[in-house]
C-alpha cells in the first residue's frame, strides 16, 4: 500500500461520501436545479484563486524541474480552459461571480493557505492530491454522459476525467508518495492530518452545495 493509499484508507467513509454524493448524482444525470449548480459554481470559483496559489507554490517547491513540469502544465489548464469554463457557465446560468465565501468555502481556502504557507512540498501535495483525486473518482464513471448534458454540466465532468486528468492525479499522488519517505514522523503526521481534513472538507462542501448555497445576484 502506498502512502496515499494508506491515508485514503483511514478516511474511507468521508471519501466515499464525497465521491458518491447526491449532488454529483444530480449533476451527472442532469436533474440538478439551476440555482443549486449556480451557487456551487460561484463558490467553487472562489476556491480556484487559492488553489492556483497553492499549485503554483507546489511547483516552486518541487525538488527538480522534472518534478515540477507536470504541475506547471496543470496550472496552465486551471488558468486556461477551466477558468473560461467557469466564466461561460456563470454567464449561461445568468449569475455573476460571487464575492463572499460561504463557511465551507472559507474553510477550504484556509486549509489551502495553511498548506501553501507551510513551505512543505508534501503538505501542499496532500491537499492537492485530495482535491483532484476526489473529483476524478466522482466524475470518471459518468464520462459517457457528458455530451448529452448542457455544457455547464457536461464540461465539468470532462474536465475531471479521462487520461489527461488521470495523469494529473497520478502525478500528484506519485510526488506525495516519493516525498513521504523522506519525512520524519512529525511531518508525516502533519501531512496525514491535512489529507484527512481535506477529505472532510470536500464532503462538507458537497453537503452544503446540495443544501443550496445562497446565490449571489
Amino acid at each position: 500500500m502506498t502512502p496515499t493509499q494508506m491515508m485514503q484508507s483511514k478516511c474511507t467513509d468521508d471519501w466515499h461520501a464525497a465521491t458518491h454524493h447526491a449532488f454529483t448524482d444530480a449533476l451527472t444525470n442532469g436533474t440538478i436545479e439551476r440555482d443549486i449548480m449556480a451557487g456551487y459554481l460561484q463558490q467553487d470559483y472562489l476556491f480556484v484563486e487559492e488553489f492556483v496559489r497553492l499549485l503554483a507554490s507546489a511547483v516552486a517547491h518541487a525538488p527538480t524541474l522534472a518534478d515540477g513540469v507536470p504541475g506547471a502544465q496543470f496550472l496552465g489548464l486551471i488558468c486556461g480552459p477551466e477558468n473560461t469554463y467557469f466564466l461561460r457557465s456563470l454567464e449561461a446560468l445568468g449569475v455573476p461571480e460571487a464575492n463572499k465565501a460561504a463557511p465551507e468555502t472559507a474553510a477550504f481556502q484556509a486549509l489551502m493557505a495553511e498548506a501553501r504557507t507551510s513551505g512543505s512540498y508534501a503538505q501542499m501535495l496532500a491537499v492537492l492530491s485530495v482535491a483532484e483525486g476526489v473529483y476524478l473518482d466522482w466524475a470518471s464513471p459518468f464520462a459517457d454522459r457528458a455530451n448529452d448534458l448542457p455544457f455547464w454540466l457536461g464540461e465539468w465532468i470532462t474536465l475531471h476525467c479521462g487520461a489527461g486528468f488521470e495523469g494529473v492525479v497520478a502525478y500528484l499522488r506519485g510526488q506525495l508518495d516519493k516525498a513521504w519517505h523522506k519525512l520524519d514522523a512529525a511531518e508525516q503526521a502533519k501531512v496525514e492530518s491535512l489529507f484527512t481534513r481535506a477529505v472532510q472538507l470536500e464532503r462538507a462542501f458537497f453537503d452544503a452545495a446540495w443544501a443550496g448555497f445562497e446565490v449571489a445576484k
